[in-house]
């Protein structure tokens, strides 16, 4: 999304972008997200429930988001829902298909299978969607994001001096059923578990290792599994628990949804440690990643910098590729992608 972004808004500031994308179409895993594009409330909240990103980026985002979601309205990006949902953010949900469609069509030409190389000329954003495939592959965590985010934006950056912030292990990302479930990229929101709260949380040992209390979006617990041998846990759950409902559905839906994917699905009797008598179901789950955290450092006119804050000579980033936003927490990778892709073509605009 920051990419596309990023071209559609040099293109209306009268420059004559070259869009390279690296898979086989446009959009990225903005396609297969829900599509929520969010900010919270203000800056204090943001702070509090992201204390370890950067207040510059923090407080870019949440003044520009509102502006920029009209933006992409004027573009013909039509809305599903003016809420977000949770009463902590603001936003809108858009359809992804029809939402790629139309920044595709403002942005011209792109130029499928063509990733960035290091020769690249300048200026040039990044907006390559950070490295979840690699990480995924180094800690053998599922992959819930596009085949092609393999860390080329943090690569070309750091040959040309970039610094880099935030903890490379720390991501965003949601629990799956566990192998030997079928999750196709379709399946990325149906099939994430998200009552891990309201679950009994074991290791492939039996120990119960949740946070207490798990946060509010559970990615403290996705980040918890993710350390567990195979990164992977069970959610143990009661009968009563089958009726609550997290955001639009009950988690006995999310749990049919798994075993309809092919998941492990069991009795809690069958499971092979001691349980408390209530417990009625068992599934198996794995940490998936969707983004990474960390990343390259940039100022606030999304310029990457180096370790001594210096902008480098033509060099801007954008959405996740950028780290030090939400780090210590969650936040919007969309609404990242869509102000800093923005700020990024604005900045380019201005210099060159």
């Amino acid at each position: 999304m920051a990419g596309l972004v990023a071209a559609v808004r040099a293109r209306q500031l009268g420059l004559e972008p070259e869009l390279l994308e690296k898979g086989d179409r446009p959009g990225g895993s903005m396609l297969f997200s829900s599509c929520v594009i969010w900010r919270y409330r203000s800056l204090a909240d943001f702070r509090r429930e992201c204390p370890d990103g950067d207040e510059r980026l923090q407080r870019l985002l949440i003044e520009r988001l509102d502006e920029a979601l009209d933006w992409l309205e004027a573009l013909g990006a039509p809305v599903v829902t003016r809420e977000t949902g949770n009463p902590r953010t603001l936003g809108r949900r858009f359809e992804p298909r029809a939402l790629t469609d139309a920044l595709a069509r403002a942005a011209g030409d792109i130029r499928l299978g063509e990733p960035l190389l290091e020769s690249a000329a300048r200026p040039v954003v990044l907006a390559t969607g950070g490295f979840p495939v690699t990480l995924a592959e180094r800690r053998g965590l599922l992959l819930r994001a596009n085949p092609w985010s393999e860390g080329d934006g943090l690569r070309i950056a750091g040959e040309r001096g970039a610094a880099t912030v935030g903890d490379a292990d720390e991501f965003y990302g949601r629990a799956l059923p566990a192998p030997p479930a079928r999750i196709a990229e379709a399946d990325f929101v149906r099939l994430a578990q998200l009552y891990g709260r309201h679950a009994l949380v074991l290791d492939e040992t039996g120990e119960e290792f949740a946070p207490d209390p798990v946060s509010w979006s559970e990615i403290d617990l996705v980040q918890a599994i993710a350390r567990r041998p195979g990164a992977r846990a069970w959610y143990v759950v009661d009968e009563p628990t089958l009726n609550v409902r997290v955001r639009e559905r009950t988690v006995g839906e999310m749990i049919e949804a798994a075993r309809d994917a092919g998941g492990t699905v069991l009795l809690a009797a069958e499971l092979p440690f001691p349980l408390p008598p209530a417990c009625r179901y068992a599934v198996h789950v794995q940490a998936a990643v969707t983004h990474t955290l960390g990343g390259v450092r940039v100022d606030g006119h999304a310029r990457v910098v180096d370790d001594r804050d210096r902008p480098l000579d033509g060099l801007y980033a954008a959405g996740v590729d950028v780290g030090g936003v939400a780090n210590g927490g969650y936040a919007s990778g969309l609404a990242q992608a869509l102000v800093l892709g923005l700020v990024a073509a604005e900045t380019a605009a201005r210099e060159f």
